[in-house]
């Protein structure tokens, strides 16, 4: 088990370059079951995509990274069940549900694991599935799903603009006979690079002015070669970082357009921010305000996994902010780690209300989830003294060499080897 020990107190400034996107990487390696070879490039190295590669590896592909680079061969699959271990390594692998049965025409998956963020119910996926003609059962924590006939396009209209409903539901349509459509789509960057994957390799898939997705089904996919988008929210971490600190930073290799939703918050706690084609430059104040609601929704809105860490930099913000989740309960895990550092966070529900503090202090605190690690060590480089912050797996699922990139703006951080 390792463990991050962070020295607060020192102003993180320089440049970096960010990885290709968690986001995007995962449906898109689930998408690589349709294609006989493909090549993705800007793939970031994080133990979600290993976690992906195994269960690539276990239905038969060959799937290696070298550097930034993931090939994977599927031509042939040798099964096609992904049994409960494999699951449970990360949340969006169902995401791998969608892609099996349009390969095989049959699937048997055991509910997914990964972060502990109150429930995310997949009927949607479950009832647009079978939309498209897919018989579904579930027996003991297992789904158990096959195509009697042939998949067929259909009309989806989704309640909510669920990011792996949308995903599964492209995945199954993209060689369904038929058209399908679907209504009130999720519309994150990582869905449009999750299309444009799927048409570099023969796929139809439009957006259509309405905000609707069609998709023409088509015979087969061919042999692709892809480079990632940018990770937004491990862009929108490192903002907070440097700010937090009182820092200034350049971040390379980004798409500014990702991050219209968050630049406005940070500029209300008085960051200077301006960007051009692929970098953003931040410069922090020499004390941050408070802001008055930030307020999580689906794209285009505030990225719920940009929440924490400006919650981190509300902490020591001069005044209360306010914070309102609504995409996922259990978001605010957080919260009872940051006042072990003498945070002021009252939640209530859905809402939270954090009163800015003069000094954060150093504190054995445990990481709750992917974001809520990264917020933590957010206000570790703030604070007064040194920080013990152990669980840091869940950091390594969506960050790429964390630590090193803190350091080399500046920070002192020593990761640590322990005994369990």
């Amino acid at each position: 088990m390792a463990k991050y020990f962070i020295q607060g107190g020192n102003r993180l400034a320089g440049d970096l370059s960010i990885h290709g996107a968690k986001n995007s990487v995962l449906p898109i390696l689930a998408a690589s079951l349709l294609c006989k070879e493909s090549i993705i490039h800007n793939c970031p190295s994080l133990s979600d995509v290993r976690a992906a590669c195994n269960i690539l590896g276990y239905l038969g592909c060959e799937a290696h990274q070298e550097g930034d680079t993931v090939v994977i061969r599927s031509e042939s699959l040798s099964c096609c069940d992904i049994p409960d271990d494999l699951m449970r390594e990360m949340r969006s692998s169902v995401v791998f549900l969608g892609a099996i049965i349009s390969k095989c025409g049959k699937a048997k998956v055991s509910l997914p694991g990964g972060c502990e963020l109150g429930p995310r119910p997949i009927d949607m996926h479950l009832s647009s599935l079978e939309k498209l003609g897919v018989h579904i059962s579930e027996d003991h924590g297992y789904l158990d799903c096959w195509v009697p006939e042939e998949l067929r396009g259909a009309v989806i209209s989704l309640p909510f603009p669920s990011v792996g409903a949308t995903e599964n539901i492209m995945l199954a349509a993209v060689m369904a006979h038929g058209d399908t459509i679907i209504h009130n789509p999720a519309r994150e960057p990582e869905i449009e690079d999750l299309a444009s994957f799927l048409n570099s390799a023969g796929g139809k898939i439009y957006f259509m002015e309405n905000g609707s997705i069609s998709i023409t089904g088509v015979g087969e996919l061919h042999s692709t070669e892809f480079s990632l988008i940018p990770d937004r929210i491990a862009a929108a971490t490192y903002l907070c970082c440097s700010a937090i600190t009182g820092g200034e930073i350049l971040l390379r290799d980004v798409v500014p357009a990702h991050l219209t939703a968050v630049f406005p918050v940070l500029e209300e706690m008085g960051c200077t921010i301006r960007s051009d084609n692929d970098t953003i430059y931040l410069r922090a104040p020499g004390e941050l305000r408070p802001v008055k609601m930030v307020r999580t929704m689906p794209y285009p809105g505030f990225p719920t996994d940009a929440q924490a860490p400006i919650m981190a930099l509300s902490c020591i913000a001069n005044g209360t902010s306010v914070f309102v989740e609504n995409i996922f309960e259990s978001r605010y895990k957080q919260s009872a780690e940051l006042a072990r550092m003498g945070a002021r966070i009252k939640v209530e529900g859905r809402v939270a209300v954090v009163e800015g503090v003069r000094k954060l202090y150093g504190a054995s605190m445990v990481c709750t989830d992917l974001r809520g690690g990264a917020a933590l060590c957010c206000a570790a480089l703030a604070a007064d003294g040194v920080s013990e912050i152990t669980k840091i797996s869940h950091i390594q699922r969506g960050y790429q060499d964390f630590d090193k990139n803190l350091v080399r703006m500046g920070a002192i951080i020593e990761k640590r080897d322990v005994e369990a």
